[in-house]
């Protein structure tokens, strides 16, 4: 999807990759090479947040369809908002038999953490499964119907109101960092391994706020445990039509974040072509059609040259919103 995303003078692209047409993947992908044992398939995130969970549905669907020879096994390495996962990858290089599901620590974790000398442009790039999106809640117990009752709220309890989050300097902190700012609030963030975490910080009401993805938040949405106040897209999400944009409230911000799968450096041509095969198939699938919808997520299948280039605008983009943040100079 092509959207223009702006934060201030940034422009947030997002879901931007102008003049690329998706790479096509090869017909005959999986000729020649096939995977001799089972496939490492790393999360860089915790259990039951929005990465685990479409890791696993996707590891399913591939056993389900019979799309892969071998199976994949699925492998959480959160720490340091994903550095473990993106070390060992590294460490993997030139190995046909390691994947892993990124997000958008995949660009921020690098550039706070230089020491680690990863460098994504030379990872593997596999699929963009999808694009994720991220909304406002509170608790349904509280008096908070709308942004402006939540400013007003913040702002009252000052630096003692909890916004509950995902990683140091990950996503969630760049748009409490947002909403700081462009409300005049101090909320304190804290961090957390996963967003499935996260979201049971605020149904516990041990927290006073999130900026959960969709993924992991629903099941405390239908039991009516909390309550989404606006989205961080262009357009109002068909699951939550009574939550407006923060573009329609004179913010002009949009947000989203990647799902996508990549190999380990060094990767074969032949066994890149291969899981570019099996997760087209995967994308296609009715099963994952289906969990896009449920989920609010959004996004065209990207690989090759698109997705390479898609990772390279986005680092820049995170580069600018770091620096912002006063978190890398």
């Amino acid at each position: 999807m092509n959207i223009l995303q702006k934060t201030g003078m940034i422009g947030l692209g997002t879901a931007l990759v102008l003049g690329l047409a998706v790479t096509s993947v090869p017909k005959d992908a999986a000729a020649g090479w096939e995977p001799r044992k089972p496939v490492e398939f790393v999360i860089m995130a915790g259990k039951g947040g929005g990465a685990d969970k479409m890791a696993r549905l996707m590891q399913t669907v591939i056993a389900k369809k019979k799309f892969a020879s071998k199976p994949f096994t699925p492998i959480n390495k959160p720490g340091g908002s994903g550095a473990e996962a993106l070390v060992y990858l590294k460490q993997k290089t030139g190995d046909n038999h390691v994947i892993m599901v990124t997000l958008n620590s995949f660009y921020t974790t690098p550039l706070r953490q230089p020491g680690l000398g990863i460098d994504i442009s030379t990872f593997t790039p596999i699929g963009r499964m999808a694009e994720d999106t991220f909304l406002l809640w509170v608790h349904s117990d509280t008096s908070i119907m709308n942004v402006g009752d939540f400013v007003k709220a913040a702002k009252a309890k000052g630096n003692k109101w909890i916004m509950a989050g995902t990683g140091k300097a990950s996503e969630d902190n760049l748009l409490t960092d947002f909403l700081n700012k462009a409300y005049g609030l101090k909320m304190t963030y804290v961090p957390y391994k996963g967003g499935g975490k996260v979201a049971k910080e605020l149904a516990g009401k041990n927290a006073d706020s999130t900026v959960n993805n969709p993924s992991e938040q629903l099941g405390f949405y239908e039991a009516g445990k909390t309550r989404p106040l606006a989205a961080f897209t262009p357009t109002r999400l068909p699951l939550f039509k009574d939550a407006p944009t923060f573009k329609e409230l004179g913010k002009d911000f949009v947000y989203f974040m990647q799902r996508s799968v990549v190999g380990a450096p060094g990767m074969s041509g032949e066994a890149a072509a291969y899981y570019q095969g099996v997760f087209k198939k995967v994308y296609d699938s009715a099963e994952w059609q289906k969990y896009m919808k449920k989920k609010s997520l959004q996004g065209d299948f990207l690989t090759g040259d698109a997705l390479k280039a898609y990772w390279k605008n986005e680092k820049t983009i995170h580069r600018a919103m770091l620096k912002k943040m006063g978190e890398i100079k």
